[in-house]
C-alpha cells in the first residue's frame, strides 16, 4: 500500500491537515461511509510514525475484522478515501482564497433573485479585493468577474447603464492584458533554453494596445511589457533597466512564487547579457540577489535551493562584495537541505577564503567536507588545484592532478562536465611543465589556451599564463 497513490497524498499532508481531515471525515455531509474514516486512521498510525504503510491484508484486516479478505472491495475502499482527500484539499484551497467563497455565493444569490442579498455580497467582495495587497493578473481577473456578476444582476433587473458597459469592458482589457504579457514572457523564456518555438498569438496587437493606452500605468501589464521588450531586444538596455526598477518597487504587488519568477527570469537574463560579453549586468544580478533575499523570495518552505545559495555566492564574489557574501553564508546556512548542508557551507568558504588569497585557510575547509553532489565534489577538487597552483606546491598538484584525473575517468555519466574538467587539468599540467621564463612557449600555450573549446576554468589559466 505505500507506493498507492492514496498513501502518497496522504503523506504530503502537513500535521494540520491531517487534524483537519479527521474531522472532515467525521462529518456525515461529507462523508457517508463509516469505513473511510476507520481506514484513514489505520493509516494514519504509520503516516504520523514514518513507517511504511502494510500491505493490503492487514489494513482490509483493521476496517473489516471478521470477513475474509476482498482486494476489490478495498481498493473501492481506498478510491473513495482518496477522493475525499482530495475533496477536502479543494475545499480548503477554495476557502482560504477569500474572494472565491464570497463571488460564488454572490452568483448563487443572483441567480435566486436576491437582489438586495446580491448587493451585500458584491459590496463584501469588492472590499475583500481591494483590502488585499496584491495586484497581479489574478486580481484583474477577480475584479472582471465581479464585475461581470453586477452587469448581469443590472441586465436581470433592466437597470444596466453606459458607465457601468464602459467599466465592464475596460477591466477586460486589463485583465487580459496582464495576463497575456505575463505568459508572453514565459513562452519566451522557455523558447530560450528548449528547440520550441511558439505562437504568441493576439500579443503583437496586445503589445499596441499597451503602448498606445493608459495601461502601461498598471504595474501588472508595466512589468511583463518591458520584460518582453527586455528578452526581445537584448540589446537595448533601457528596457531591461525599466523592468528591474519596476519589479525592484513593485514585488510587493505580486505573490511570492511569481516575484520570485519574475527575480529567476531577470537574473537569467543578466547571466545571458554577461556571457554574450556586457559585464555591466554583473551589479544587476547581485541587486536581484541582494533583494530577493533580504525579502525571502527564493526561499521555498522556508528552504533555500543548494544552486541560488551558490550562485549568490558566486554573484558576490565577481562583484568584490566579500564582506556581504560572508555574511550570506553564515546566515544562510541552516536554510540549506540538511544532506547538503555542511559540504555546500565549507565549499562556499572556501571560495571565499581563496578570493580573499586566504590559501591556508581555504584548504581545510575543502577537505574537511563530505561531497554527496558529483558536481559539487569536482568544483572542489578544481579549486583545490587552483590553491595548490597558487602555493606553488608542485608535488601536491601533480598529485592531485593524477587523483582528479583517475576520478573523472570513473564518472562515465558526467557528459560534457567531464571533457570540461578533462581539459582544465591538460592545460594546468602545461602551465606547471611551461618555462615561466620561456616567453615563446608562454604565448604558444596563451593561444592554444584562447582557442580551445569546452575548458571550464579558461579565465584562471590565462590569468596564470
Amino acid at each position: 500500500m505505500e507506493k498507492s497513490r492514496l498513501v502518497q497524498l496522504l503523506r504530503s499532508f502537513s500535521k494540520l491537515e491531517m487534524r483537519d481531515f479527521r474531522r472532515y471525515l467525521q462529518s456525515p455531509y461529507f462523508s457517508r461511509r463509516a469505513e473511510t474514516s476507520l481506514l484513514f486512521e489505520w493509516l494514519e498510525i504509520y503516516l504520523k510514525s514514518g513507517k511504511p504503510v502494510p500491505e493490503k491484508e492487514a489494513a482490509y484486516s483493521a476496517v473489516f475484522p471478521n470477513d475474509p479478505f476482498d482486494d476489490h472491495r478495498l481498493r473501492m475502499l481506498m478510491s473513495q478515501l482518496y477522493q475525499l482527500a482530495g475533496q477536502f484539499l479543494a475545499v480548503q484551497a477554495f476557502l482560504a482564497d477569500g474572494v472565491q467563497p464570497l463571488m460564488a455565493l454572490g452568483q448563487v444569490l443572483r441567480k435566486r433573485k436576491l437582489a438586495a442579498h446580491f448587493a451585500q455580497t458584491a459590496a463584501d467582495v469588492a472590499e475583500q479585493l481591494e483590502n488585499q495587497p496584491l495586484r497581479n493578473a489574478d486580481f484583474y481577473q477577480y475584479k472582471y468577474l465581479a464585475t461581470l456578476e453586477k452587469y448581469r444582476n443590472s441586465f436581470d433587473l433592466r437597470e444596466v447603464n453606459a458607465q457601468q458597459l464602459q467599466a465592464f469592458s475596460d477591466e477586460l482589457d486589463t485583465a487580459f492584458l496582464a495576463r497575456k504579457l505575463w505568459q508572453a514572457c514565459f513562452l519566451l523564456s522557455h523558447e530560450a533554453v528548449s528547440n520550441t518555438s511558439y505562437d504568441f498569438g493576439l500579443l503583437d496587437d496586445a503589445l499596441r494596445f499597451a503602448e498606445q493606452s493608459k495601461a502601461l500605468k498598471t504595474s501588472a501589464i508595466a512589468v511583463y511589457y518591458f520584460c518582453y521588450r527586455a528578452l526581445t531586444n537584448p540589446d537595448e538596455p533601457a528596457f531591461f533597466q525599466k523592468f528591474k526598477a519596476l519589479v525592484l518597487e513593485h514585488g510587493g504587488l505580486f505573490p511570492m512564487e511569481e516575484v520570485s519568477d519574475l527575480y529567476i527570469l531577470a537574473i537569467n537574463f543578466c547571466i545571458r547579457r554577461y556571457n554574450a560579453g556586457n559585464p555591466a549586468y554583473l551589479s544587476d544580478q547581485f541587486d536581484f540577489y541582494k533583494n530577493g533575499l533580504r525579502l525571502g523570495y527564493f526561499l521555498t518552505d522556508g528552504e533555500l535551493s543548494r544552486y541560488t545559495y551558490q550562485n549568490a555566492v558566486t554573484s558576490g564574489l565577481v562583484m568584490r562584495e566579500y564582506e556581504w557574501v560572508e555574511r550570506f553564508i553564515q546566515a544562510y546556512r541552516d536554510k540549506l537541505a540538511a544532506p547538503y548542508q555542511e559540504s555546500v557551507f565549507s565549499f562556499n568558504l572556501a571560495r571565499l577564503a581563496y578570493e580573499r588569497k586566504q590559501f591556508d585557510a581555504a584548504l581545510p575547509l575543502l577537505q574537511k567536507a563530505e561531497y554527496k553532489d558529483l558536481l559539487l565534489n569536482l568544483a572542489a577538487k578544481t579549486l583545490q588545484l587552483k590553491i595548490y597552483f597558487e602555493l606553488d606546491e608542485t608535488d601536491l598538484l601533480e598529485a592531485h592532478l593524477v587523483a582528479f584525473k583517475t576520478f573523472l575517468r570513473r564518472k562515465k555519466e558526467l557528459g560534457y562536465h567531464r571533457e570540461n574538467y578533462l581539459n582544465t587539468i591538460q592545460f594546468a599540467r602545461k602551465l606547471l611543465e611551461t618555462n615561466p621564463f620561456d616567453k615563446e612557449a608562454r604565448v604558444l600555450l596563451r593561444s592554444e589556451i584562447e582557442e580551445a573549446r569546452n575548458v571550464g576554468e579558461k579565465e584562471w589559466l590565462l590569468g596564470q599564463v
